[in-house]
């Protein structure tokens, strides 16, 4: 049978009220009788009552966080980020996934039954647009990842995409290569982190005065391993062999990396690959992985911070908030190809 706060109150010889608001962490409590009545919880084996807690305050102590893969090294890494900011600040986090689809995303940033557990929710879109967002529940503390879709009244963390992307391109064209094909791009409405990480290797490619060759631009709907890997031997395998490859994820560029060895291609020596992300997964590849590496763990304690904010009622404005990233040069760019 659960212990009653009844139960402890007569053990510490104060009132129920007294005990209710020790568990409950309220301030106003002398040192001693804090004591004292941690002690009888302890004795006892006192555990609050999260259910009539949650009737009270309205609140679950629960955030959500929705990514579209879990399989996927950067939404495990992030999910491990945020797990540890949201600990910090006294909530619990609950991770879910939607493999991208439209219906699962709009369930949770509607509230429908997946979604109304949650007293925040952080989400990171792959398939919504932005008359999604425009029904969303405004009342209910919502943080975006990624690339915002419209102009809203919600919160946004995410990286300059653009400009992370041209850093990469620029890295490849500083070690003297000249035809640079990239993996990565989507046709998808949805797909505009793909768009502007195309925007800023563009970009960095017409500075330079180098053509952007129509074959040399790969697209791939999935960014993980066997669409690197498919889109690489068909480069290799193309009328125009590149000599180095951008890939818009660390998990293309795993795939684009066996794609080269299969082929007996050597890298960086005969071409270079780089990719984004920075999963671990990048620094024990063969050989090691040149990237983009975005701060995870920055992006993490903004969405965190600024929800918990929205859920205290502490926060009116909305922040559009840019994350750093940093190039991270590795052996596979380590020479340039010719």
């Amino acid at each position: 049978m659960a212990v009653t706060l009844r139960q402890v109150a007569e053990l510490a010889g104060v009132s129920v009220r007294t005990v209710s608001n020790v568990v409950n962490d309220f301030e106003h409590v002398a040192p001693h009788t804090r004591a004292r009545v941690q002690k009888a919880v302890d004795v006892l084996g006192y555990r609050p009552n999260t259910a009539a807690r949650s009737l009270r305050t309205g609140r679950t102590g629960l955030i959500g966080l929705v990514v579209p893969a879990l399989d996927q090294p950067y939404f495990a890494e992030l999910a491990r980020a945020v797990v540890t900011q949201a600990s910090a600040a006294g909530f619990t986090l609950v991770v879910d996934q939607t493999d991208g689809d439209p219906e699962r995303e709009r369930d949770l940033l509607l509230r429908r039954p997946r979604g109304a557990m949650f007293d925040g929710l952080i989400l990171s879109p792959l398939s919504l647009v932005g008359k999604d967002l425009a029904e969303a529940d405004g009342g209910r503390p919502l943080v975006l990842l990624g690339e915002r879709m419209v102009a809203s009244t919600v919160d946004h963390v995410h990286i300059d995409n653009v400009q992370a992307a041209r850093d990469a391109t620029e890295h490849l064209i500083a070690r003297g290569h000249t035809r640079i094909a990239a993996i990565g791009l989507q046709r998808a409405p949805s797909g505009q982190t793909a768009r502007q990480r195309t925007e800023g290797l563009m970009t960095a490619l017409a500075e330079a005065g180098l053509p952007a060759h129509p074959q040399l631009l790969r697209h791939a709907e999935s960014w993980d391993r066997s669409a690197g890997h498919t889109q690489m031997l068909e480069l290799l395998d193309g009328p125009t062999r590149p000599d180095a490859v951008f890939c818009f994820s660390d998990m293309l560029a795993i795939g684009a990396l066996r794609a080269c060895f299969e082929r007996g291609v050597a890298v960086p020596g005969d071409l270079a690959v780089m990719g984004f992300d920075d999963v671990e997964e990048a620094r024990y590849a063969t050989p090691s992985l040149s990237t983009v590496r975005p701060d995870k763990a920055e992006i993490a304690h903004a969405a965190v911070t600024r929800l918990v904010s929205r859920i205290e009622g502490a926060v009116d404005d909305v922040r559009d908030i840019t994350v750093a990233h940093e190039l991270v040069p590795r052996e596979s760019t380590a020479a340039a190809g010719r």
